[in-house]
């Protein structure tokens, strides 16, 4: 084992993920010299939003004048804190972040995006849909702008602007540098220092090894912690998963790389950083086991359309609001209560043709690759887009058949089918389609596809007429298994709007700062207990940005 030389550099971003290259391309604009350090080989530079959708929340965009989306930083606010529910001492900051980053999300952020030449898919999304009241949780209108190039997309400007650094000499990047501890002089923060890890040659989003090879010291004016969240470690997941939720699941699907592991959190605590709001997180409940997997566990979200009848793992419909798309986390509670780990989907090939979408970049060749005559085949022409196909076809969850009975079969064939009560799927299915024969309903979920398709986006491309499900010109029926995914972690560590890490007195860190989901996307939990999505990635772009500002200016 060797031991490195000590570097020096203006500033330290931990984790090259899509906040710490913001942060380092902002700092760099300013003339500085940067440093960048990650635990993984240079293959997964761009760290999570690589693999993400690219969905982002803006606030009465041109894409939503177009289709007659009438949106105001009123709604949107009324939206986000009736969501966020902030109701702790500890959320005073988060506050503040939820204001600045609804102001950023209706002011700047589309100019400065496309200044880069980020462009958008024209038809705006309408992800957590609510359900309740007017105050509720849920967004009011839709917002989920799909970035063209989905995750590489967003990631490639920012991506570029580092590597220019880097082919200039103003910056380094150092691959598998770990982190082990924060270095201090005077009450301030001056850098960092860990263990050098043995090169790899593993793909992106691969497991790596973890041997020791030397040790590292890096001493810095600033250093800035962007190194993501908690969820590919279902250890802390579960340690802290909230009562709120019920229990934590026995079995879980991976959204995240293995490497998304919260290694920095003792890290940042030994060194006086205050962690808040760790007991909120996000989790989908719409998780399916990927017939392909890149690492261990790894799950796909469904985005799914509202059309899909949700049962739990007994084969009872899921209560007025929790339809598909409606409310994550409640839908989650929900479920833990019922003391199954899985619950289904009853569609048919009508609906899944129009309104399944499988999330991250890699199941969605046509915007990432911004293929038009895909796009065009995808999402409007004739039979389920080609990944969907794939799962059906490969994947462990779906289950396809030509009669209920024998889709109900089928179901109960799979690990866990065995607490499926036959007779209560055929009640539910068949119940629900004696509502169809009326433009009026007192079943809600139907009542919300009609309300729903008087949106043009919806009815062109994600929401299928309202039609019987055991209708066999609809057919065949469709039946999916799905699993607890794991993926973003609320909380985190607690800072002012400048980014600087906050002790337990509340005072800023002197040379500390934090961005991106190691901050909670800002202040410690800018999106409180519940997010309206798309306010992930832009929450990297948004805290990330800010941080590498102010480190700037501070030095």
């Amino acid at each position: 084992m060797s031991t490195a030389p000590t570097h020096s550099t203006d500033v330290l971003i931990i984790g090259w993920g899509l906040a710490g290259l913001v942060a380092a391309g902002e700092a760099l604009a300013a003339g500085k010299r940067v440093t960048i350090v990650d635990q993984e080989p240079r293959t997964n530079l761009g760290g999570q939003a690589w693999w993400s959708f690219g969905g982002l929340f803006f606030i009465d965009s041109p894409e939503q004048r177009r289709f007659g989306i009438k949106d105001s930083i009123e709604l949107a606010r009324q939206d986000w804190f009736g969501t966020a529910g902030f109701d702790r001492e500890e959320d005073a900051w988060p506050k503040r972040w939820a204001e600045a980053y609804l102001q950023f999300a209706a002011g700047e952020k589309r100019a400065w995006l496309r200044s880069k030449d980020v462009g958008f898919f024209p038809v705006v999304g309408w992800a957590e849909r609510g359900g309740y009241t007017a105050t509720g949780p849920g967004n009011s209108v839709p917002r989920f702008h799909i970035t063209w190039g989905t995750g590489p997309g967003i990631v490639a400007p920012f991506r570029a602007a580092v590597e220019q650094g880097e082919a200039e000499g103003r910056l380094t990047i150092l691959p598998r540098h770990k982190v082990t501890a924060l270095l201090s002089s005077g009450g301030a923060v001056t850098g960092a220092a860990g263990d050098v890890l043995a090169p790899s040659g593993a793909a992106r989003g691969k497991a790596s090894s973890r041997e020791v090879v030397g040790a590292f010291e890096i001493l810095a004016g600033a250093t800035v912690i962007s190194s993501g969240g908690i969820g590919g470690n279902h250890d802390l997941v579960r340690k802290q998963w909230p009562a709120r939720l019920g229990t934590p699941p026995e079995t879980m699907l991976t959204g995240v790389p293995a490497y998304v592991d919260g290694s920095m959190q003792p890290v940042s605590e030994a060194a006086g950083a205050r962690l808040i709001n760790g007991d909120r997180m996000w989790h989908y409940v719409e998780g399916i086991q990927n017939w392909d997997p890149v690492w261990p566990d790894h799950g796909i979200r469904i985005l799914p359309g509202p059309s899909s009848v949700w049962l739990d793992a007994t084969g009872t419909r899921l209560p007025v609001p929790l339809f598909p798309g409606f409310d994550t986390l409640g839908t989650l509670a929900h479920l833990r209560a019922t003391g199954h780990d899985h619950s289904w989907f009853v569609l048919s090939q009508q609906i899944i043709e129009k309104e399944f979408t499988l999330s991250g970049s890699e199941q969605n060749p046509d915007l990432t690759g911004k293929d038009l005559p895909l796009l065009v085949k995808s999402r409007l022409g004739k039979g389920a887009a080609g990944p969907v196909q794939a799962f059906m076809d490969k994947g462990a969850d779906f289950v396809v058949r030509d009669s209920l009975g024998e889709l109900i079969a089928g179901m109960k064939a799979l690990p866990g089918g065995d607490v499926l009560d036959a007779e209560r799927v055929r009640f539910e299915i068949e119940a629900r389609d004696r509502e169809i024969d009326n433009d009026f309903t007192k079943d809600a979920q139907i009542a919300m596809l009609r309300s729903a398709r008087a949106y043009r986006g919806d009815k062109l491309i994600r929401t299928a007429a309202p039609h019987r499900i055991l209708d066999p010109k609809s057919g065949p029926l469709i039946a999916v298994k799905l699993h607890v995914l794991t993926r973003k972690s609320l909380g985190g560590i607690e800072t002012d709007l400048d980014a600087r890490a906050l002790g337990a007195n509340g005072e800023p860190i002197p040379g500390l700062y934090a961005a991106g989901e190691a901050s909670g996307f800002g202040g410690g939990g800018v999106h409180g207990y519940r997010a309206l999505e798309g306010t992930f990635v832009g929450g990297c772009l948004f805290s990330g940005r800010i941080a590498g500002r102010a480190v700037a200016a501070a030095l």
